[in-house]
């Protein structure tokens, strides 16, 4: 699994989404910045960034994951890292 992999299935899920996806060889690191993410809880964000990618952690091609969600408001004045911040 790449992180550019990782990162189309996010995108796919979440359309429209500024997604971030970075490793450290081991864990998997996404942020998702989306406008869908007002007014839900956080457990929903995540249920909605997990939707794309729970068939790899169920086959085992996935297992360390650590996912941050953001809506554009909230992630305000922030960069994402492989945009320049």
């Amino acid at each position: 699994m790449t992180t550019d992999e990782l990162q189309r299935r996010v995108e796919a899920e979440l359309t429209g989404a500024q997604i971030e996806v970075t490793t450290d060889g081991y864990y998997f690191n996404i942020v998702a910045v989306s406008d869908a993410f007002v007014g839900k809880r956080p457990v929903q964000r995540q249920q909605m960034v997990y939707s794309g990618i729970n068939d790899l952690i169920a086959d085992g091609s996935l297992h360390a994951v650590n996912i941050q969600t953001y809506t554009s408001e909230e992630f305000s004045g922030k960069e994402l890292e492989n945009q320049g911040g």
